[in-house]
């Protein structure tokens, strides 16, 4: 499994708001895009989301997205190691995604971007 890197997961109240300061910070134009009721904008390692308070409290519990070469591989990986995989894999808008809790708790989000 080869990962390829981390993008960071941020919730804020207003995206519109938000979205220049990371736009400067980054030097990159927002991606946008839409999922679930949920508002995201892509900037550099940054992922933007504002919405209903409901979804935003589940993607909180995400503690980051991470890049991987193949959702499939990281799969088969990751359930070899004991990992519990909660969602996916699926298709989304940045790639094929999978959500994985780990042995310790922590919950992350693998995405590839073969789509």
């Amino acid at each position: 499994m080869e990962i390829l890197g981390a993008t960071l997961r941020i919730c804020v109240d207003d995206l519109e708001t938000a979205v220049p300061f990371y736009e400067g910070l980054a030097g990159n134009t927002a991606l946008r895009f839409e999922r679930g009721g949920v508002s995201v904008a892509a900037v550099g390692c940054f992922l933007l989301m504002s919405g209903p308070e409901a979804e935003l409290e589940v993607l909180r519990k995400i503690s980051a997205t991470i890049a991987v070469k193949d959702v499939e591989e990281t799969h088969a990986v990751l359930t070899g190691l004991g990992a519990r995989i909660v969602a996916g894999p699926l298709e989304t808008p940045g790639g094929r995604n999978l959500i994985a809790v780990h042995p310790d708790g922590s919950v992350y989000e693998y995405v590839d971007r073969r789509v």
